[in-house]
């Protein structure tokens, strides 16, 4: 993707960063995790706010 562009979709996101690989680790690692034990059935939008825009 063209730098240009890139800054483009950097200035519309909400937390103003592209998502990387290891965000969407992170929250698959949260719920293979015990801590997320009472979670059953959701849908989890590794977005980072762009899916509340």
């Amino acid at each position: 993707m063209p730098e240009a562009q890139k800054h483009a979709l950097v200035d519309l996101h909400p937390i103003r960063r592209l998502g990387t690989p290891e965000d969407v680790a992170r929250a698959a690692r949260f719920l293979a995790s015990d801590d997320a034990a009472w979670i059953t059935g959701i849908v989890l939008d590794v977005a980072g706010g762009s899916v509340m825009v």
